[in-house]
Parts: C-alpha cells; structure tokens; sequence
C-alpha cells in the first residue's frame, strides 16, 4: 500500500529563455523612407497592378505594401466612377497633384517620375 497523502505538492521551477536557435540566420529590421513608401503605394494605385507583384518585385511582404497603403488611403476607400477609373484621396498631410481629365481625377505624390505620370495621362485620355 502507498503512504497517506499529507495534502502538500512540490513543484520545481523551471527557467524559460527565450533565445535563437543555433544556426538561425539573424534578421534585422529594416527601414525604408517616406519616399520609398509613395512611390510604392502610387505604384499599387494604377490601374491593373497586382500589389502582390509589386511587393515580391520590391522583395517585401505584401502585407507590410497593403499596410502601407492603408495608412496613405487614410480613413477613405478607393471608390470607382461611372468611368470606371478609380479616384483615390489619400489621408492629410501627404503631398500630392491633380490632374482632371474629363470626369477622371489622377492623383500622383508631388514626386512622381514624369514619365510614368504622362503614361498614366494618356491611358486615362485613351479609355
């Protein structure tokens, strides 16, 4: 027969340590400039990019471009015209021109390539 419990439990604590396994590669977090990020998120805004693409193509995390173009969209959602161009109006603070086209509003960060805003121009003109 077993001894009577006297109702007492003894416990051993253990330390826990979080650290890096062995051999793992060590990643540092990296930084990219305001500038960096609009030129992104004006890339992800043209009509038929893959934002996905995009951030694979700028060896990113689709999730940190979507992220990032949520913060620029602000509160405010794509909405789509009758035209079926989409006007977007970015949160305030951010640096941006217009150009009207018809019923078409094309905003672009005030830095944007010229040739790349001429393309988008004439697509807009030609639809």
């Amino acid at each position: 027969m077993s001894a009577p419990s006297s109702g007492t439990r003894t416990f051993h604590m253990i330390e826990a340590v979080a650290d890096r396994f062995e051999g793992a590669p060590r990643q540092l977090r990296r930084r990219w400039s305001d500038d960096f990020k609009a030129r992104a998120v004006a890339e992800t805004l043209e009509p038929g990019s893959s934002v996905s693409a995009i951030a694979r193509r700028l060896d990113i995390h689709p999730s940190q471009l979507f992220g990032w173009r949520r913060a620029a969209l602000g509160p405010h959602k794509e909405s789509t015209g009758s035209s079926g161009h989409q006007a977007v109006t970015p949160s305030a603070g951010v640096a941006i021109i217009e150009v009207l086209i018809g019923d078409v509003v094309v905003r672009a960060p005030v830095d944007a390539d010229e040739a790349h805003l001429q393309r988008v121009i004439r697509a807009v003109r030609s639809a």
